[in-house]
């Protein structure tokens, strides 16, 4: 394989396990954990969801910023409110399920996707985007975040979240985590988190 080729596949290869690194955050540092009901924790009791758990995991501050039933426009308008507030240092972003669930366009989507991402850079918060499933049996995730993932050079969690709703074991419903899935989700985010350098 010629250099130039080898170095590109490198790098696919490297958004495809998490992506760029990560600047480390500051000991005071805040998450953002920014979504609808699987980042609210829907499905799972107190403290169980994952922004809960990666808090315990990370040692830092991490925001539940969830809100069920949620898509992708609703979202877009709420986040400049929540970043003013919480003035995060790194945003977490897992969106589009429910805009999958209703079959909204994928290039809409991406539309919204991509002004949140931009929208926090803008303020230098760091975004790390985690995918979730196009609607179809066994599916992978939604090729709109790759794509995100590789335009915005940002860090991308790929397979997890589809991973986790096709074992039973995890879900407390066919779309929803129970709380060992939500444990299992910050685990692994918290192990890339480290892996890319955030802590």
């Amino acid at each position: 394989m010629k250099k130039g080729l080898w170095v590109f596949a490198l790098l696919l290869g490297l958004v495809g396990c998490g992506g760029p690194s990560l600047a480390p955050l500051p000991y005071d540092g805040v998450i953002l954990a920014f979504g609808d009901s699987l980042t609210q924790g829907v499905g799972a009791g107190k403290g169980e969801d994952y922004p809960a758990v990666l808090a315990q995991l990370s040692g830092l501050r991490v925001t539940n910023a969830g809100r069920s039933g949620e898509q992708t426009p609703e979202g877009r308008e709420r986040l400049p409110g929540v970043l003013a507030n919480e003035q995060p240092d790194l945003l977490l972003l897992l969106l589009g399920g429910n805009d999958v669930l209703r079959n909204r366009p994928a290039a809409s989507i991406k539309s919204n996707l991509d002004a949140m991402i931009d929208l926090a850079r803008g303020q230098g918060i760091q975004v790390v985007l985690i995918a979730v499933p196009e609607k179809k049996l066994f599916s992978s995730a939604a090729p709109l975040y790759r794509e995100l993932a590789e335009e915005h050079e940002i860090m991308l969690v790929e397979e997890l979240v589809g991973d986790l709703l096709r074992t039973p074991s995890y879900k407390s419903d066919p779309i929803h985590l129970n709380a060992e899935g939500y444990r299992t989700l910050a685990m692994e985010l918290d192990k890339r988190l480290r892996a890319a350098g955030a802590y």
